[in-house]
């Protein structure tokens, strides 16, 4: 009895939530593609899902490591221009040369699914898509929840180093980011739920040496971070070279673990830690630290959200690349 007014207590906080945050989303930049469909590939390209399902299959094998690398990418890809793949190109002062960019990783991964489409489906699957899916597959291969993509997204061909700049780093103000995805279309959820993904993954330690010697130039360690954990990090830090679990407890499992550590102040980023101490987010956070139906849930439908983002002025000159790498000829 307890247990399930429990859970319908926290199932609607977070309905209210959504209803407070859609009102104050206001005006944005970005749109969602109502274009955008589950079949889009069904009659010319069938076999897509399963081509990435499989070599994704076999580089994770190799290397677990990849699937917060994938996912990352693709949050990277549709912060800026919205899911357009320009975060693939490689040419002197794109996105992928920005110092926002530099730990980016599982570019080769979408080059070898792309050289795989091309031979099987040619022309007609765009790069956007195939890093939009293999998010999705990234996650369920981490332990993550399924959800079905729409596909149709075309491949801008503009990349700049200077609108990647934009990309949160965790060092950011809550505001700041609130503000950030309201220009993208997403809201107060979307932002803490999909900060949920920092449940695996690494982050460097070179990120980290402002809060662990001098925040805010005190020369001191950042007040809000646990003295046990700052240890740790100071420990496993010993070079910013070095690089360190996002979720100290349960490093490779998809879980609510992380929220829980921000309520025990083991947040490794300060804009992590801030979703805890920030009025406006700290409900959402202890509702998902005891709720892991709720949270995988939300977390696939803010993930269809954030797939979804469209640059419509830059869609009118897009293509299907051939190559993620370059624009076509």
């Amino acid at each position: 009895m307890k247990m399930g007014a429990g859970r319908g207590m926290i199932v609607g906080l977070l309905m209210m939530m959504v209803v407070v945050v859609a009102v104050e989303g206001g005006s944005r930049e970005y749109e969602y593609d109502d274009a955008l469909s589950y079949g889009y590939y069904h009659g010319n390209c069938p076999q897509l899902e399963g081509i990435i399902h499989r070599k994704l299959h076999n580089w994770f094998k190799n290397d677990s490591t990849l699937a917060p690398a994938l996912m990352r990418l693709h949050f990277h890809d549709c912060s800026v221009r919205g899911c357009d793949a320009s975060i693939l190109l490689n040419h002197k002062g794109s996105e992928r040369k920005a110092k926002a960019s530099k730990t980016l990783r599982g570019f080769q991964v979408i080059d070898d699914i792309k050289s795989e489409v091309e031979r099987v489906c040619p022309k007609i699957v765009s790069c956007a898509d195939i890093l939009t899916a293999a998010a999705r597959d990234a996650t369920v291969a981490a332990g993550g929840p399924f959800w079905s993509v729409p596909y149709g997204r075309k491949d801008g061909r503009i990349s700049l180093a200077k609108e990647a700049e934009s990309v949160p780093m965790g060092h950011e103000k809550i505001t700041d980011l609130i503000e950030l995805f309201q220009s993208k279309g997403l809201n107060i959820l979307d932002l803490v739920v999909l900060s949920g993904a920092h449940t695996i993954g690494r982050t460097s330690c070179d990120s980290l040496q402002f809060r662990l010697y001098n925040y805010k130039g005190t020369s001191k360690p950042d007040p809000t971070i646990d003295p046990k954990y700052l240890n740790f990090l100071r420990r496993k830090c010993r070079w910013a070279s070095e690089y360190v679990d996002l979720d100290a407890v349960t490093p490779k499992a998809f879980d609510v673990q992380y929220y829980k550590n921000l309520q025990k102040k083991m947040g490794i980023l300060s804009t992590d830690q801030m979703l805890y101490s920030d009025s406006r987010t700290a409900p959402l956070v202890s509702a998902f630290a005891s709720q892991s139906s709720v949270f995988h849930h939300q977390f696939a439908a803010s993930m269809v959200k954030l797939g979804n983002i469209q640059d419509f002025l830059a869609d009118q000159h897009s293509e299907i690349r051939l190559n993620c790498n370059y624009v076509n000829k």
